[in-house]
Parts: C-alpha cells; sequence; structure tokens
C-alpha cells in the first residue's frame, strides 16, 4: 500500500466495525496490480476475504479475485512465481485459492495450488524435517515461516490430501518452537540456524538475539488458523493447544502496561529507542480473539483481547479527511543475515523503517478487527 498523501485528523470516536472501514479504504486506494508474487499482500486478502463473509458484500472477493486473477493464468500457472527459489513466503497467498475454488469450481485455483504443494513437496529442510526459510537462508527456521506455510499446507490436506500428511504440518511446529523458545521468558526469538553458524546467533543454542514482536505475531496467527484444520484426535492437537497458551501468557507479560499493545522488540520497553508497534500488536490480538471465539483459548482472554483492541485504534489509527483509515507505526520489514548483514541486535531492529499503511500492519489489522468484531 502506498503511504497516504492526507494529512491525518484526530483519532476517530466512530464505533461502526473497523474492519469494514480499513477494507473499504483498501479499495478506495485501489492500489495498482503487483508485478511480485508477494506474500504480504496475501495478509491484506486474507481480511478482505474474512470481511467479505463477516458482511455478506460481494465487493471484497471481487477485488481478491481480479489481483489473484493477474498472476493466476488461464492453465493455472502462477505468473511471476519461481518454485526453485524455494522461499516459504512465496506461499503465503496460496491461502486464498481454496476459497476461490470452492466459490467459482474454477480448476485454475485448484492447479495453482497444486503448484505451490509441488513446492513443499521439493523444499528443502533442516536434519529433523523442518522446512527452510528461504534457499538462501539454509538451515534455518524462522518464525515468519510457519505463518507463510503451515496454514496453506493444512489446507491443502483438507481439501486434497491424505489426514496422514497432517504430522508433517505439526512437525514444524513442534521443532520451530522446540529450537526457539526462550525457558526463562516463554517468548520465542525470532530465528534459528542449525549449523550455528550464523553471524546473527549464538553459537551455543543457535538462536538470534531477540525477540522481535512481528515475527511471534506470525507464529501465534499461524497456530490459530491452522488448528481449524488439524484433526479434533490428532495427537500433536494438545501440544499446539499448549504452546498457543503458553506464548501468549508471555506476550501479556511484556506488553506496555499503559497503552496495552506491544514493543518492536517485545521485552525492551524500557530500553531508549524502542516503540510500540502496530503490526504485531494487531497479529497477537487476532490470535487471541479467534482463539477465544474458536475455543482454543479459555474465555478469560476475551478481556485481554478488548484491551489490546482499544489500545490499537488510540495509539495506531488516524483517519484522513476524506475518511480513510491509516494505520501507522508498523515496521517495514526486519530480517536477519543476507545481503544486509542485518545482525539481529537490539540496534538493527529499531534502526529499520516506520511507515503507515504497510500492507503486512493492514491485512493484520483488518483480520484482527474482523476476528474481535466476531467476539
Amino acid at each position: 500500500m502506498a503511504n497516504p498523501t492526507s494529512q491525518p485528523t484526530t483519532n476517530p470516536t466512530k464505533t461502526d466495525s473497523w474492519a469494514v472501514r480499513m477494507s473499504d479504504s483498501v479499495l478506495q486506494r485501489s492500489p495498482e496490480f503487483y508485478e511480485k508474487w508477494e506474500y504480504d499482500h496475501g495478509v491484506i486478502y486474507r481480511g478482505l476475504e474474512w470481511v467479505g463473509e463477516l458482511t455478506g458484500d460481494p465487493k471484497y472477493m471481487e477485488f481478491v479475485k481480479k489481483h489473484m486473477d493477474h498472476f493466476v493464468d488461464e492453465n493455472g500457472v502462477i505468473q511471476r512465481y519461481k518454485a526453485d527459489e524455494y522461499n516459504i513466503d512465496h506461499v503465503n497467498n496460496g491461502k486464498l485459492l481454496f476459497s476461490l475454488y470452492r466459490a467459482t469450481g474454477d480448476e485454475r485455483y485448484k492447479k495453482a495450488a497444486y503448484q505451490l504443494r509441488s513446492q513443499l513437496e521439493k523444499h528443502p529442510r533442516t536434519s529433523e524435517g523442518a522446512f527452510w526459510h528461504k534457499q538462501i537462508y539454509p538451515y534455518q527456521i524462522w518464525l515468519d515461516g510457519l505463518y507463510m506455510g503451515a496454514p496453506f499446507y493444512a489446507e491443502f490436506i483438507r481439501e486434497f490430501g491424505d489426514p496422514s500428511e497432517f504430522d508433517d504440518v505439526t512437525l514444524q511446529f513442534k521443532l520451530c518452537y522446540e529450537h526457539t523458545r526462550d525457558p526463562q521468558t516463554g517468548l520465542l526469538y525470532h530465528a534459528w540456524d542449525e549449523k550455528l553458524e550464523q553471524p546473527w546467533c549464538n553459537p551455543q543454542t543457535g538462536c538470534s538475539k531477540n525477540f522481535w514482536g512481528r515475527s511471534i505475531g506470525w507464529f501465534v496467527m499461524a497456530l490459530v488458523d491452522v488448528l481449524d484444520y488439524i484433526p479434533e484426535d490428532h495427537a500433536d492437537r494438545p501440544a499446539l493447544l499448549d504452546m498457543l497458551t503458553e506464548t501468549l501468557e508471555a506476550l501479556l507479560k511484556v506488553r506496555d502496561k499503559e497503552s496495552g499493545v506491544f514493543y518492536q522488540v517485545l521485552n525492551l520497553g524500557h530500553v531508549k529507542g524502542n516503540y510500540l508497534e502496530a503490526s504485531a500488536s494487531c497479529m497477537i490480538l487476532y490470535a487471541i480473539a479467534k482463539g477465544v471465539r474458536k475455543g482454543y483459548l479459555p474465555e478469560h482472554y476475551r478481556q485481554e483481547a478488548e484491551i489490546i483492541r482499544k489500545g490499537i485504534i488510540d495509539e495506531f489509527i488516524t483517519i484522513t479527511e476524506e475518511g480513510l483509515v491509516n494505520l501507522n507505526k508498523t515496521v517495514q520489514v526486519s530480517g536477519l543475515g543476507g545481503k544486509d548483514r542485518r545482525d539481529g541486535t537490539f540496534t538493527y531492529y529499531i534502526s529499520e523503517p516506520i511507515v503507515t499503511n504497510d500492507p503486512k500492519g493492514i491485512g493484520a489489522f483488518i483480520q484482527a478487527m474482523a476476528e474481535a468484531e466476531r467476539l
């Protein structure tokens, strides 16, 4: 999404649907077709899909279909997507293919889903069977990757696969949790290097140095989405539910007590330069609100969801003179290693650009508000 050109007014007081208001802002800003098959736009599309379900208004899925059809050709081949890059991020947009296929019966969408499933078939893995985050980041698990790959994988199995394959989905979470969880805080480090070689990792544990808010946000979103597909009697389902509760309990201990939302580097709110960050806060709200609604979390989390929801509106939302909704204070990107030699230090995480209306933040906001409003 492009940054807004209009000056924001004060925070709004309307009580109607924030999910709808942000979705309508997305449609009104009407971005041109994206030239790359990028995961962050899929986060927005997923939110629009659910707002369409919530309102019964077809315009949201019409927008999604138009943008997905820009990539899925008449033969079901995804244009400008390269499976042999083995980038788990590229799987995320595939989540929209299932609802498009169910709604239209168009075999193109099913073929495109199989194309992404084929990537997972050959995707490189750690020695224990966890997907590498990307081929260019060998032997590394990043929390982000659980959201990018696992929900698509699980829904594909439900629609077209063999139930025995669910074991591979739950394995991804078990390995990630085992290797990234800090036993003292219960928080999850952003990434883990099996080879213990990356400059950003602890040479004894392989973990990166800090607890990045959005990365744990991706992880808890992935959990509540995957639980929609894992069978009730699956042996690993209780472990996933425990992961969700344990991680959220750790997160609630480090949120900002005054605003109710979360910091860019979660546990270092007292350190100069750290800041309250929108996308992580929205993702955590989404996980809590959906978790309560679906029975994955105890009922007492409902009040936590309301505290965070109010904090997000107060801290991050402004309205332009034209009535469009802006989401402020989203970190544009945070990664590890690569050509930029991102070192995973606190200084690195607070040095990345902070932007307005980043797609990852907008998509998480729409999804979070849709779930909070369903409560």
